[in-house]
Order: structure tokens, then C-alpha cells, then sequence
């Protein structure tokens, strides 16, 4: 049986859609089950619609907070536009009445879809062999692909659940742990597990059920599944999950946590040497366009979303018809792509890290079929209204010249788990638990990890030499800072190396461009913004005060908020 390919925006069955559709109470997963299991008793098909249904709460990346990406909350870039919803990150205002990244109702929307399916799907077997033909030699082979097809989706189901655990923990610390369908009578006033807790969840769901999963749907005889979660993408959650639990914000020190964390991460590599087939793709570049992130190697697993123009409309230039010029980043992330060749004093990003040129726009460069300008009175004079205020634009993730006023569009595909990423944090909690060099046999060192990111075709930066374990950590915090740049990890990073209080209290850097009296450019540092990072209460979200008063006093507020 032919299934269609899975997009963010996948359409449910009416059955489905009434299961997911109650009051938005955070966590509100009293539902009615009446109808659908009458509609799951007389139409088999109705069961694959709710295996379906756990993944319509994965959320679109690239829309994060102001419909864009999440990179203007951390110091990577700042929002062009004076009046958006990033600022109250950015000046310290938000709190438990307004937090603009508050996906906490629809998190636990996907894990009640996910438990809802996990105890519709109990006896799957029996249930569609009462519901199919069983009999003539299509039917039976439609019968046990439906019977792989369910047992693989169940385990998805576990591990959709387990993700949204984890995004919810990466937010707010601990939080209630639901694991069934909570029915009209039983009580919902929950109180939270510890952070601890979640993460042993997220970490036994991944151990239950990686071996349940599809190893490579691509390579299988059910390709029209490709999407859909795989062994990998659980290895991967589990190995990311446990990096968390053992970076400073929840570890005073205990080393055998980082061990954990990378044995779990070397179980990823591990794997991608293996059945998983990972490799680090040879075009930094092209690597995030259209359908490069999907069919390239490095690629865990991506959300797929249909075809749209609203990054480019987002993010182009002002002076680019039908941009908006967007979030911009900062020269202080500039500043950090590492010179690969002699320092040119009339032009500050020659000879740096190729990085640099594939994820940002600098003055003087070709974009859009044409070459940007900051100076006065040129087309991208800074002065002007909705110009970049730092100086430079956004590259990373956008198709280069669609004409946006005639509506055409790309494919843009957000991979959420991909082979570089992983090594880096491979290169991390083995210097954590073992030092640069030690492989405690192993698949690779530290060190190895690190410069095999480095060394990727296209890249091929210095290899790092240091053999000091804390300088070490200092060079991996910067390479996870420029291969990962816009790809929503500097925020989280920042908060879980408890680097934060320092980094986001300090001024947003831009430059302004002018031109001396031989038409040389020039480039002055100058101060864009002030940031706001209270230590005291902003390293974990706050819940939503109408829910705190809801519960009753069950649910305890975070601390500070």
C-alpha cells in the first residue's frame, strides 16, 4: 500500500483531526475516544491516519519566532524589523504572561497523539487481519506490509513522543510526564518530573524501540515512507538528549555523565560507518538548498516541507524586490570565521574560513544577481529605510536570486539531526570525558571528530593541535559556533554550557560601510543593540501563569518567573 510521503503539513483524516482538535489547555489530553474507535472498528484505515497524526506537531524551524529563523535570539543576528516579538528576548521583558517561543500546548499535543496511537495500535496484528483480506496472495501481501508499516510507525510513535520530551526539557527543565491517554475523569493537574527523569525517559524510549525502526527507508522496498523517523534519527535524539543532561546547566561535575554521552554519540558514528551510511557532504554550500539536505548522506533525518518563497521574501535585501532584509547577522559572529590565509587590510573577509562566504552576505559580493553595496548612496545604502543594521545579510538556507516578484519558490528542508552535527558533539563529550586524544577505544578521538569537520572537501581549515583539555573545549564551543551558525543551536548551547549570563549581556556589534577619497570601502565596528540575560530566572522558560493558577498550585513555576 502506497503511502504519501510526510510533510509538516501532512493532512490528517477527519477522525484524526477531531482527535487533536479539543481546547488548547497545556496539557489538556482528556479526549472524547468514542468516535474514533467506532471509526477505527469499521475502517482499518483510520489506525495509519493516527500513526500519521504524532508528527503534524513537528514544528517549522525556519518559522520559529517573527515567522523566521531563531538566530536573532542569541547573538548570531539581529531582527531588522524595530517592532518584533525577538525583542522581548533580546531586552529581557518577556515573562510567564508572554513568551514568544511558547509551543508548550502543541509539544503535548504531539504526545498525546503519539499515546493515543501507541494504545489504538496495541493489537495490530489481530485488529488488520479482521479488517483485510487474508486470503487471496495481494491481499496477504498487503496484509504484511500493513503489519510491518504499523510495527514500524509504533515505534515512531515512541520516539516522536520522546523528541517532544526532550524539546519541552531543553525549555523548561522538568515537566509533567504523560505516558498514556488521560480519559474524561482522571486528573490533569499534574506535577513536573524532574529534568533527570525526562531524560531517562527520552533514553529508555530509544533503547525500547531503535531496534523497531526502519534502518534506511530510502533503501528499502517502502520508499515512499522516506521521511518518516529511522533508527538513526533515535540514536541521534538519544545522543543529543544525554550531551544536555551532561553540559554544565544540569552537571556540577560528574564526569560519568559525559561518558554516557559519548558512549551514545559513538553508537551514532558507529552506526553511520555501518547500516546507517553517514558521511559529511563534500559542498558546505549547497548542503542546505532544496533537495541537497534530503538525498545527501550527511542527512540523519530532515522535515520536509513543500515548496515556498517566504525565507527569501524574509531575509533578501530591502533593496532585492520583494525583500525584507529579515535577521541579519552580527559582526561579532563575523569576526569569529577564522582568518585561512594573510589578512587583506583593504577587505576583512578575504582568505577567511569558506564558511564565512556560504553562510553570509558581506558588502562587495555578488547576491541576487547583483553586487551589494552599503555605501551612501548606493542601492544598499545602510541609511536607508529596512536596510541591514549590521552590515551584512543572511545567506545560509536561502536559493540565491529567485524572483520573488513573480512568486517562484524552492523546497526548503530543516535537517534536524545531520552527521556533522554530530560529530562536533562527539568531539565534545569525548574531551569531556577523556581528554583530545584518548579514544577509550572507541571510534575516534576527540581531536579526529573535530578536524574531520574541519577538513570537510570545500572547508579544509587547519587542523586543531591543542592538547589542553579546557582550551580544547573552548575550540569545539567555536566550531559548533561556525558550522552550525542559523541552524537553531547557538541559543541552546549558550544556555546549557552556562555561557549565557555572559555572552548575551553583551552589545550586538554591526559595522557601517563607508568609502574614503580612493573609493576603498571601510569598515567601522559600531554597537546595534543591548542585550538582556537575567541569570537569576532566564536559563529555563517560564510556564504560563494561566496554567500555574489552573493547577491549582500543582504545577510549580519555575524558578524566578
Amino acid at each position: 500500500m502506497k503511502r504519501q510521503r510526510l510533510y509538516s503539513s501532512m493532512i490528517i483524516c477527519f477522525a484524526a483531526l477531531c482527535l487533536l482538535s479539543c481546547k488548547k489547555d497545556f496539557l489538556d489530553t482528556k479526549i472524547d475516544t468514542s468516535q474514533t474507535q467506532q471509526t477505527l472498528n469499521s475502517n482499518y484505515s483510520t489506525l495509519f491516519s493516527l500513526a500519521n497524526a504524532p508528527y503534524n506537531y513537528l514544528r517549522n524551524e525556519f518559522t520559529i519566532i517573527d515567522n523566521n529563523l531563531f538566530a536573532a535570539v542569541s547573538d548570531e543576528a539581529v531582527q531588522t524589523t524595530p517592532i518584533s516579538n525577538v525583542k522581548l528576548f533580546n531586552n529581557g521583558s518577556w515573562n510567564a504572561n508572554s513568551n514568544p517561543d511558547n509551543n508548550y500546548a502543541a509539544y503535548y499535543s504531539g504526545i498525546r497523539a503519539a499515546n493515543y496511537f501507541i494504545e489504538q495500535s496495541t493489537d495490530y496484528k489481530v485488529f488488520l487481519a479482521l479488517n483485510r483480506d487474508t486470503i487471496s496472495a495481494s491481499g496477504k501481501i498487503n496484509y504484511n506490509n500493513d503489519v510491518l508499516n504499523i510495527g514500524w510507525y509504533k515505534a515512531e510513535a515512541h520516539i516522536l513522543r520522546a523528541l517532544y520530551y526532550f524539546e519541552l526539557s531543553k525549555r523548561y527543565g522538568g515537566v509533567p510526564l504523560v505516558t498514556n491517554t488521560l480519559s474524561i475523569t482522571d486528573n490533569t493537574n499534574l506535577p513536573k518530573a524532574t529534568y533527570d527523569d525526562i531524560i531517562k525517559f527520552v533514553v529508555s524510549e530509544v533503547d525500547s524501540y531503535r531496534d523497531s525502526l526502519q534502518v534506511n527507508w530510502r533503501t528499502s522496498s517502502f520508499t515512499s515512507n522516506e521521511g518518516r523517523l529511522t533508527k538513526g534519527a533515535a540514536l541521534a535524539l538519544k545522543a543529543r538528549a544525554l550531551l544536555f543532561a551532561a553540559s554544565p546547566l544540569h552537571n556540577t561535575g560528574d564526569v560519568a555523565k559525559w561518558q554516557k554521552a559519548a558512549a551514545a554519540i559513538n553508537d551514532v558514528v558507529v552506526f553511520a560507518q555501518a547500516a546507517g551510511g553517514y558521511s559529511l557532504h563534500t559542498d558546505y554550500k549547497n548542503y542546505f538548498l532544496e533537495t541537497n539536505t534530503l538525498t545527501s548522506a550527511e542527512t540523519i533525518w530532515a522535515i520536509r516541507y513543500p515548496a515556498a518563497n517566504g525565507l527569501e521574501k524574509s531575509n533578501y535585501p530591502i533593496a532585492t524586490p520583494g525583500g525584507a532584509s529579515g535577521i541579519t547577522p552580527t559582526d561579532d559572529l563575523v569576526s569569529d570565521y577564522e582568518y585561512k590565509g594573510t589578512p587583506d587590510p583593504l577587505n576583512p573577509y578575504a582568505n577567511r574560513d569558506p564558511r564565512l562566504g556560504f553562510s553570509i552576505v558581506t558588502n562587495n559580493t555578488t547576491w541576487n544577481a547583483r553586487t551589494i553595496d552599503q555605501s551612501p548612496g548606493a542601492t544598499d545604502d545602510m541609511k536607508k529605510a529596512n536596510t541591514s543594521r549590521t552590515g551584512y545579510y543572511l545567506k545560509k538556507f536561502l536559493v540565491d536570486a529567485l524572483n520573488l516578484t513573480q512568486g517562484t519558490t524552492k523546497t526548503h528542508n530543516w535537517p534536524v539531526f545531520r552527521y556533522g552535527e554530530i560529530l562536533l558533539e562527539y568531539a565534545e563529550a569525548m574531551n569531556e570525558a577523556y581528554g583530545p586524544d584518548n579514544n577509550n577505544g572507541y571510534s575516534l578521538t576527540a581531536r579526529q571528530a573535530l578536524n574531520m569537520v574541519r577538513n570537510r572537501v570545500g572547508v579544509t581549515m587547519p587542523a586543531v593541535t591543542i592538547a589542553d583539555p579546557v582550551l580544547f573545549r573552548t575550540a569545539v564551543k567555536h566550531e559548533r559556533r561556525i558550522e552550525l551558525a542559523f541552524e537553531n543551536y547557538r541559543y541552546w548551547d549558550l544556555l546549557r554550557w552556562k555561557d549565557a549570563a555572559t555572552v548575551l549581556n553583551q552589545p550586538i556589534h554591526g559595522v557601517t560601510v563607508t568609502k574614503n577619497t580612493l573609493a576603498q570601502f571601510v569598515y567601522t565596528p559600531v554597537v546595534v543593540e543591548n542585550r538582556v540575560f537575567d541569570a537569576g530566572k532566564m536559563y529555563y522558560y517560564p510556564f504560563l501563569q494561566s496554567e500555574i493558577i489552573k493547577s491549582e498550585g500543582v504545577l510549580v513555576q519555575n524558578t524566578g518567573w
